[in-house]
């Protein structure tokens, strides 16, 4: 059943505030900066390198983050933000665990614990201008979070002293019990001497002599605000005297219509009762008001952030209303869905552009939602902004209208993208991003989507699209249509591909084209491993399978797992793109296959693929147009070592099938254009997965690309408006 987007009052209101804002001042992203570039030579790029949490200097020419798996701190010159350049790595003796920059100096809290049950540390003064340690204070325990009041008299530390989540399955208590210090600062200097400590025991309901002191912020009174985020408890301090000012739970939420089931499927029709917020960055807002990002980590985690008043007051609750933002723009992380969903953990508030805002960080979404304060009512969404991998840490740069984010993920080890430091500036124009999301159904849920890996044009309406998802969503194949008269593009529908009216099994669709008479066709890569059959399937407008081809026993007989990446229609023939070489193709070869829809007869051509660089070549869509066949044609890189995402087109004069298993003619292509530049103007690193490429009835092309369904990936969708291309 065809299942038309129905938006609900509040995203119609919502959807309104976010285009106004679009076309006002809008945050964007400049750059992204690989934070591999500051590994010292004597390390080797193969080593893992992470930034964590991140801080400027006073000038706000310079970022400096925490870099635990490499042992140091870096350094990052930004005084062209758009261009920002390596600046250098400190080597220090422990495992920094967090930074903030004052005076010219970094203060890092260093984790020296030889186990759980020893922890130790320091806390340092790197002077940024020598790279020495300038001073050193011993903190009795393991550190987590850093924080240096606004006039730069203090700085306070979250002493954890974390549990070992592998010991009675991580249940608390386990001694010995964290607690929270403060030291004078002048300037850079850190007095050993004033030490004191804030005595957190005896405060919390859950566990209450084991405290887990994780984030700490100081107001402009020398207080200090920490979370104890295990023990779902908040704590307010006398920075100066260590004396308890005030301290509260942080209590719990219900949730509703919330995604619980991790099923490959995005379903937002659960029930979560009494969910512990359990918060991990907390900010103040003014002198009586601090926000929390409510990550959970022991049992909770309600998926949002909450406002409270200094003595405890729940004044605002975002419940599930970020986490739905998440799910419209493609980011929602379904094998997180019986965890913590979306896992709002970093958070960064400063007045800038004339209103303070408040940025809270989806570690799993890889999102940042760019709220409006008000101190008289609820904050205001005025944007979602794409990071790089595994948000941690942000600071705002007021001065510069710039944010910068620090983002923890390094896939060296699989080959994937690496940790990046990821610059917005705040300018007039348009926001850039998202670039396609959806809508909430007429329930009150968000429809969600992911992994877009075919596109095709409506054959009459200009503008109008549709796209399928793949594999990721196995229990929820689903055709998309898309209105790309907006902007952003909106997903106006979502069809179900069914079969017996149940949503469809064994589909991996990578490919759609209309079929010419309101339904489509639809190719389906093969995994014969996970019994998944190579083939084509023709639905009717309400996504009901009535046929479906297998392919050809010539095919069958040499197939190999990377099958058909795209099908287009010219005729009544049904052209695929297999995206891989299989086993009698040439080195450097792949098929585009026939299938006459009139005679059921089969035939292919070859086409000649790229030189390769590193990991591999293929196809990833194929689209007719004209007196052309357009192709994508990509690698497997992304980031830096991405260096093929390219369209191509054949002749269709060329496009004559021949027999399969015989001799198949090669045809001859020409570069049309080439995407790498088109996706750098996102300011973000170059994506993997360019899967999709329609042209309208306008003559308009548009791409799209995979986002893995936000596993192992940032979630981005990239949908690209190309134009007409030159030639076509």
């Amino acid at each position: 059943m065809r299942t038309i987007l129905l938006s609900s009052a509040a995203a119609v209101a919502l959807s309104a505030s976010l285009a106004a804002h679009a076309h006002a001042d809008a945050f964007n992203r400049v750059a992204s900066f690989p934070v591999n570039t500051n590994i010292p030579d004597a390390m080797g790029q193969e080593s893992e390198s992470s930034a964590e949490i991140i801080d400027a200097t006073g000038d706000g020419m310079m970022l400096v983050y925490s870099d635990s798996p490499l042992g140091g701190i870096g350094m990052i010159d930004i005084s062209d933000p758009a261009n920002p350049a390596a600046a250098g790595f400190v080597a220090l003796d422990g495992e920094p665990t967090a930074v903030a920059v004052r005076a010219g100096h970094a203060i890092v809290g260093l984790n020296t614990s030889e186990s759980y049950t020893e922890p130790s540390g320091t806390i340092v003064s790197v002077d940024l201008s020598s790279g020495e340690v300038a001073h050193s204070c011993d903190l009795g325990g393991q550190p987590d979070s850093v924080g240096i009041s606004p006039d730069g008299s203090l700085v306070a530390i979250a002493i954890e002293n974390e549990r070992d989540e592998d010991l009675n399955d991580g249940v608390i208590p386990q001694m010995p019990a964290g607690f929270a210090v403060t030291f004078a600062l002048d300037g850079g200097a850190i007095d050993c001497d004033s030490r004191v400590v804030a005595d957190l025991t005896g405060l919390a309901e859950v566990a209450g002599d084991d405290p887990e002191p994780e984030f700490v912020d100081i107001n402009t009174a020398n207080e200090v605000v920490v979370t104890l985020q295990e023990n779902n408890h908040i704590a307010i301090f006398n920075g100066e005297t260590g004396e308890i000012v005030s301290h509260f739970s942080a209590g719990a939420v219900d949730l509703e219509n919330v995604d619980v089931d991790e099923e490959r499927a995005l379903t937002f029709d659960g029930t979560l009762q009494g969910v512990v917020r359990e918060p991990d960055a907390v900010k103040w807002l003014d002198e009586n008001r601090i926000v929390t990002a409510n990550e959970g980590d022991y049992e909770g985690g309600s998926r949002g952030f909450t406002i409270f008043s200094k003595d405890g007051d729940a004044l605002y609750e975002s419940g599930l209303s970020f986490e739905y933002e998440v799910a419209m723009i493609g980011h929602y992380p379904e094998r997180r869905s019986g965890n913590k969903g979306v896992e709002p953990e970093g958070m960064e508030v400063a007045e800038i552009g004339g209103a303070t805002h408040i940025f809270l960080l989806s570690e799993r979404g890889s999102v940042i939602g760019v709220y409006r304060d008000n101190p008289e009512g609820e904050p205001e969404l005025v944007q979602i902004l794409p990071t790089a991998l595994g948000p941690e840490g942000a600071v705002a740069i007021p001065g510069r209208n710039l944010v910068a984010v620090a983002n923890e993920v390094d896939l060296i080890e699989d080959g994937g993208v690496r940790s990046h430091v990821t610059i917005y500036e705040l300018g007039e124009g348009e926001a850039q991003y998202p670039t396609i999301r959806s809508m909430m159904d007429d329930a009150g849920r968000p429809v969600g989507f992911g992994a877009l890996s075919g596109l095709a044009a409506d054959p009459e309406q200009p503008g109008i699209l549709y796209a399928v998802n793949d594999s990721f969503y196995a229990m929820q194949p689903t055709i998309f249509t898309i209105d790309a008269n907006q902007t952003p593009a909106r997903i106006i529908a979502a069809t179900r591909v069914r079969r017996g009216g149940a949503n469809a099994q064994l589909l991996d669709l990578e490919g759609i084209t209309p079929d010419g008479e309101g339904g489509f066709w639809l190719a389906s890569e093969g995994r014969t491993d996970r019994m998944i059959p190579h083939g084509l399937y023709h639905v009717n407008a309400d996504g009901e399978i009535e046929e479906s081809v297998a392919f050809p026993p010539e095919l069958l007989a040499v197939e190999k797992r990377f099958g058909a990446e795209g099908v287009t229609r010219v005729g009544d023939t049904l052209w695929v793109a297999i995206q891989r070489e299989w086993a009698d193709d040439e080195d450097g070869f792949v098929k585009l296959v026939a299938y006459n829809t009139g005679t059921e007869e089969w035939g292919a051509v070859r086409y000649p693929l790229e030189q390769k660089g590193a990991g591999w070549v293929g196809l990833s869509e194929i689209v007719a147009h004209g007196d052309h066949v357009y192709i994508i044609e990509r690698d497997n890189q992304i980031g830096a070592a991405a260096a093929l995402k390219k369209i191509f087109r054949v002749p269709l004069a060329e496009m004559q099938p021949a027999a399969l298993g015989g001799e198949l003619p090669v045809v001859s292509k020409e570069e049309v254009r080439d995407l790498l530049p088109d996706m750098a103007a996102f300011g973000g690193y170059a994506l993997d997965k360019v899967e999709g490429l329609a042209v309208d009835t306008n003559g308009d092309f548009f791409a799209v690309t995979d986002n893995d369904g936000v596993d192992d990936s940032n979630g981005e969708t990239l949908f690209m408006r190309l134009g007409q291309l030159e030639g076509s």
